[in-house]
């Protein structure tokens, strides 16, 4: 393994050998979106990996008040990548954040409780490595536009492939619903910028396993990356984002990742594969297990199903979350596994045959969350099963082999269904996060920032806005 120095040394002589003239710093802020501090080249010494840049942490959702703001970034020397943005080459760091005086990780740094949790399964002596491979989903509208004023609200998307709201007479190819899945081209009309998003995405250092239009008709793509540390995977998630979305604009559309953003089309999730490692040695296989998994793999997925409704605050944090675990759209509803099964909130990929197969696929979670903490998040829960031998079907989560969104009353038969909305994952992650504090991964004070940030900052001014289908409901009464 490289030292500190070398990997110093190599960074720098990547930034030397990509003749860009700025070097960005970038960080996460609480709920997950990045902001950059750019340099000049001539600034960005190896003096900067010790010292780091300071930035006013204040600003920053989650972090600092006013009156104690001052932070610092020391950049990551193994988590780089070049990029072109609106026409300009330069290099990227992923940074640590760190108080500005004492150098000390900032305990709400998302970064932070990643590796943290990283640290904290090999102290557990269950795995060595706990890998995460992201399904990332989103819709290109061709335009967005939205209206915020007192006596207009709303929001209008035009979308050329779905035929939304268009002026255009292109009408060569009319969408036909239902044939998104794996479309073609002409279907399929973002075939050639996707190709580019990946081709981007290997360029920055990220494995795509592959990419393929999605069931949904305006511009629904999804871009599958292969399995990789837990942090790491945490990285690439931000990342692909960052460039996917800058890439859109770069050809005139608009890239969203919002779970929900149409009514009665599908949704955007962030499904995670996952599984540990130890020694080398998958340890979620088993010839002959359920679906050929081991029995830690089954406790792994106990953990995730027991402490699910808590889960679901960090994986699926946004008021729009809700609007897409609903019956109808292969997003689950309820928390059992089950093989195969698409709305069982875990699925056990069909086929296992080899022990690198071997994994669990966590399929509520969305691309609103903080992939640090959300990744964590699940780690823990997992960890909690394995350690507490939590059995899934002894605590009545499956096997569930039928069609959830065909059960008419799930609660009559035992089953635990997902949060109604976003008030009520964090009132259960408010009363179920004991999991999430073991070998300090995740802090008491964390997670009462997370959940006073989401309700002033979205359920609250959520609640205050009126909704246009209200006015549609109400207007005669």
């Amino acid at each position: 393994m490289a030292t500190q120095g070398g990997k110093i040394a190599k960074a720098l002589a990547f930034v030397k050998k990509s003749e860009t003239r700025d070097v960005n710093l970038k960080f996460v802020d609480l709920v997950g979106r990045w902001h950059q501090v750019m340099l000049p080249v001539t600034n960005f010494t190896a003096e900067i990996f010790r010292r780091g840049v300071a930035f006013d942490g204040s600003s920053v959702p989650g972090y600092t008040r006013l009156e104690s703001g001052d932070l610092g970034l020391i950049p990551d020397p193994g988590a780089c990548f070049a990029e072109e943005v609106a026409g300009l080459r330069s290099v990227s760091f992923i940074c640590h954040v760190v108080e500005a005086d004492s150098k000390r990780p900032f305990s709400r740094d998302p970064r932070l409780v990643a590796a943290t949790a990283e640290r904290f399964l090999v102290a557990t002596g269950v795995a060595d490595e706990a890998y995460f491979m992201p399904e990332l989903e989103f819709n290109l509208f061709d335009e967005v536009r939205i209206l915020g004023l007192p006596a207009a609200t709303g929001y209008t998307v035009k979308s050329l492939e779905a035929g939304l709201e268009l002026e255009s007479t292109d009408k060569a190819y009319p969408w036909i619903s239902g044939k998104g899945y794996h479309a073609v081209p002409p279907l399929d009309r973002y075939h050639s910028l996707r190709s580019e998003m990946v081709a981007e995405m290997q360029r920055a250092g990220i494995d795509v396993k592959y990419a393929h239009h999605e069931s949904g008709p305006a511009g629904q793509c999804e871009i599958e990356v292969r399995s990789t540390r837990l942090l790491a995977a945490a990285d690439q998630i931000v990342t692909a984002k960052y460039l996917i979305k800058n890439l859109a604009v770069k050809h005139g559309v608009v890239a969203t990742f919002i779970p929900k953003p149409l009514f009665g089309h599908p949704g955007n999730g962030m499904h995670f594969h996952q599984n540990l490692v130890k020694r080398g040695r998958n340890i979620f296989f088993k010839k002959g297990g359920y679906g050929n998994l081991s029995q830690e793999a089954l406790y792994y997925i106990g953990g995730l199903l027991k402490h699910g409704r808590a889960l679901l605050a960090l994986t699926c944090p946004s008021t729009n979350s809700y609007k897409r675990l609903v019956p109808g759209f292969e997003a689950p509803v309820c928390f059992t596994y089950s093989i195969a099964n698409r709305s069982a909130a875990v699925r056990i990929p069909k086929g296992i045959a080899v022990e690198k197969d071997a994994r669990v696929e966590f399929r509520p979670s969305d691309a609103t969350s903080n992939p640090y903490l959300a990744t964590a998040a699940m780690l823990m829960a997992g960890l909690d099963g394995i350690r507490n031998r939590i059995d899934p079907e002894k605590q009545g989560f499956g096997p569930f082999d039928h069609d959830a969104f065909k059960v008419k009353d799930l609660k009559a038969q035992g089953i635990m269904a997902v949060p109604f909305d976003l008030h009520e994952a964090l009132e259960a992650l408010r009363a179920d996060h004991r999991f999430l504090l073991e070998g300090g991964v995740f802090t008491e004070d964390l997670i009462a920032t997370w959940i006073d940030l989401k309700y002033r900052l979205e359920i609250y001014p959520v609640r205050l806005h009126p909704h246009p289908y209200e006015i549609d409901l109400y207007l005669d009464c």
